[in-house]
């Protein structure tokens, strides 16, 4: 079979598995940086299924430098009150938090919540279209006297210096660089939904990321789309669900009896949802290792999060700043660069997937003393400025610097 590029004898020619977020984003940075890449996508054409997800400071920082960033303003909702926790049983505030002009101030960008798609574009747009294959379905890895050759189901090949795997929780390029086994089942599942704002009731059309709590469950909402949708995703536990997959349709049904006997004005806006999404959250302890040679893993490849720190995609696009910007400093030595990417991400990004995952028994604690405490410690703090070091961080400058990331 041909082979469907070679390795760039000026410098390391890197192939991506995988044209999500994080795959489109390596791609984009190191287009920037002047290093050539390629990126295999197993889908027919580039689409994020899904709904809606958060563009926090972080990550909006190194999409304004990638340029193309008002395409995302022009369909983002920029977040004004902010964030908001509400009571499961009659929709009291527990707390709010002004995010718009305050975030800018403090870290120099907003909070955007936006549809995955849209997102997408933006990283897709700074990536020459010469350089995405699609219809590639990895297969194997093998490496050469000179290089790495991958193989794709079809029986094609590909020749690169360094091969990236941005192919999501379920990696198949992850076999290569560690032996962590399947993800595995978290015991939660998530329902998603878009609403049309004009049949959302209006404390959901608001620039708000609302999130309700209450017993073994939870559920956030916020409108995207420049207001024109509201985006629900709801958090319960998954019983007998195992589909682990954004296309995977679920019963409305039986959304709507998760969250019965909640506050009347969440059955308000589960009652304007005519269909909605289900899958079953995977978890995964974090990876011993990211890199191995010339082979690494970014995105969920490499540090699977659940989403209640709304910062899965925001850490693919600071591995592919980093990633790319390392490549860049070190071409002639590619596997000291990857170790270099793996030195500055990785504290970070499992102090993120930790977190996240202990923030699920915190948002569904049963009525008690122990909600109480939680609430009345909401009510006294400062998240925005408490998450500092999430929204202020500055990935390219922190690869400047030299830091371990802490």
């Amino acid at each position: 079979m041909p082979i469907t590029n070679t390795p760039n004898p000026a410098g390391p020619h890197v192939a991506i598995v995988g044209g999500g977020i994080g795959g489109l984003a390596a791609a984009a940075f190191l287009h920037r940086a002047g290093i050539e890449a390629t990126v295999f996508e197993q889908a027919p054409a580039l689409a994020e299924v899904g709904a809606g997800l958060v563009v926090p400071p972080n990550a909006v920082r190194l999409l304004r430098r990638l340029g193309g960033i008002e395409r995302l303003e022009e369909r983002a909702v920029a977040l004004q009150t902010g964030w908001e926790f509400r009571r499961w049983a009659d929709g009291r505030v527990l707390f709010s938090q002004e995010l718009g002009k305050e975030c800018e101030r403090r870290y120099g960008e907003q909070c955007y919540v936006t549809h995955r798609a849209d997102l997408l574009d933006v990283v897709r747009a700074a990536v020459p279209q010469s350089w995405v294959r699609l219809g590639h379905r990895f297969a194997e890895l093998r490496r050469l006297d000179k290089g790495l050759e991958l193989t794709f189901t079809d029986g094609s090949r590909a020749v690169a210096d360094v091969v990236i795997g941005a192919d999501g929780v379920h990696t198949d390029v992850g076999q290569y660089v560690a032996q962590a086994g399947p993800p595995r089942f978290s015991g939660l599942g998530a329902y998603r939904c878009l609403v049309a704002a004009e049949q959302a009731p209006a404390f959901a059309r608001r620039p708000v990321q609302t999130l309700w709590l209450g017993p073994g469950r939870h559920l956030v909402h916020y409108p995207i789309n420049g207001g024109k949708v509201v985006n629900v995703v709801a958090i319960a536990p998954a019983g007998d669900w195992m589909t682990e997959s954004w296309s995977a349709q679920g019963r409305i049904e039986d959304l709507r009896a998760e969250f019965a006997g909640w506050s009347d004005e969440l059955s308000a806006l589960l009652a304007a949802a005519e269909h909605t999404g289900r899958w079953a959250l995977l978890d995964r302890d974090p990876l011993p290792r990211w890199t191995a040679g010339p082979v690494a893993l970014l995105g969920d490849a490499a540090h699977p999060m659940f989403p209640f720190f709304a910062q899965g995609a925001a850490q693919a696009i600071e591995d592919a700043a980093v990633l790319a910007g390392c490549l860049a400093a070190q071409p002639g030595d590619p596997v000291a660069a990857l170790r270099r990417y793996e030195d500055i991400r990785r504290p970070r990004a499992i102090r993120l997937q930790e977190l996240s995952r202990g923030r699920a028994e915190t948002n569904h604690l049963p009525d008690g003393a122990a909600q109480q405490a939680r609430d009345r410690q909401f009510a006294g703090e400062d998240p925005l400025a408490h998450n500092g070091w999430i929204y202020g961080h500055d990935a390219e400058l922190e690869l400047r610097q030299g830091s371990a990331g802490h």
